[in-house]
């Protein structure tokens, strides 16, 4: 069994996580100073925190992105007439809710980083600069693609999610199966295989792309992967959700340029997504790696399923 690599970081366990947290609301500040919002509305979405925070949980612990929960979600309330959000103003709330939930998520993740502890028999260690390989890698390509895709292009949504969900379907299946089959007692990689970083940064290009159109894409995909090829946990979950913020942040730019954001979907939801960020990391590590791949692939099958069912109605 590998030994405990030595503190890498010259910061004190949860000081990166302080500083994060001041900045969020600070931003968060601004943004309440700086928006329109209607106090009525706001009180008929009472229940948004509660979705924030929940979102951010699922989101958080499986690093597939907070677009996983809030995107069916959003839509449900339309489809119930309880909010009607259009798909654009769907995505735009979606991330922007995100960058403070992931954010706070890939703070925590990126602390554990640091300050790992021993691993227990037939886990393993993260080395950060794999961690950061992932991450950034990915990002290189994912980024262009989504902003891009936002500015020029003009997809079928409606064929593209068909296709991006039924494809969350196998992936979701195939890492339920592979976590109760083939790496029930194998031990965990310790580091990132080449072939698996080219596998990465392929699928980097239509992640972005599907970002750019969901609010969710390139972490669900690097997180599922990451996950059906049998990495720890860290290296599955918290670089998928630092891809996830970087990308979310960037990609809202974009949303309040072009006025789709309902700010009070987002003063309400956002600092609750940020408190799901912070509870995310203790519950995914208490859960442990067998059964949060299960529940990961189990929402990802059941959320694909109703996104499709209510596209195909």
């Amino acid at each position: 069994m590998a030994s405990p690599q030595p503190r890498l970081s010259t910061l004190p366990k949860g000081r990166l996580v302080a500083i994060g947290g001041v900045v969020l609301l600070a931003a968060y500040i601004a943004l309440f100073l700086a928006v329109r919002a209607d106090a009525a509305l706001m009180e008929r979405l009472w229940f948004l925190p509660g979705v924030g925070v929940i979102g951010a949980i699922i989101a958080n612990t499986s690093g597939t992105g907070g677009g996983v929960v809030f995107v069916p979600v959003f839509n449900a309330l339309r489809e119930w007439g309880v909010m009607d959000l259009q798909p654009l103003q769907v995505v735009g709330v979606s991330m922007c809710i995100q960058a403070f939930g992931m954010t706070m998520g890939a703070l925590r993740w990126a602390d554990r980083l640091y300050h790992q502890p021993a691993p227990e028999p037939l886990h393993a260690l993260v080395a950060p600069r794999d961690f950061f390989t992932v991450a950034l890698g990915v990002l290189a390509l994912s980024l262009p693609s989504m902003l891009l895709t936002q500015r020029f292009t003009d997809f079928d949504q409606h064929a593209v999610l068909m296709g991006y969900k039924a494809f969350s379907i196998l992936l979701g299946i195939a890492l339920i199966a592979s976590t109760w089959t083939v790496n029930l007692a194998r031990p965990e990689r310790d580091r990132i295989e080449r072939i698996d970083l080219v596998v990465l940064l392929l699928l980097a290009v239509p992640g972005g792309v599907l970002t750019a159109l969901f609010s969710v894409g390139v972490g669900e995909l690097v997180a599922l992967y990451l996950f059906i090829r049998h990495y720890p946990v860290l290296l599955c979950t918290g670089a998928a959700c630092l891809i996830s913020s970087v990308s979310v942040i960037a990609g809202a730019v974009w949303h309040v340029e072009a006025g789709t954001i309902r700010w009070e979907v987002v003063l309400l939801a956002g600092p609750a997504a940020a408190l799901g960020g912070f509870l995310a990391r203790p519950i995914a590590l208490w859960l442990g790696a067998r059964r949060l791949k299960t529940l990961d692939g189990s929402w990802i099958v059941l959320s694909a399923c109703y996104l499709l069912w209510l596209n195909w109605r």
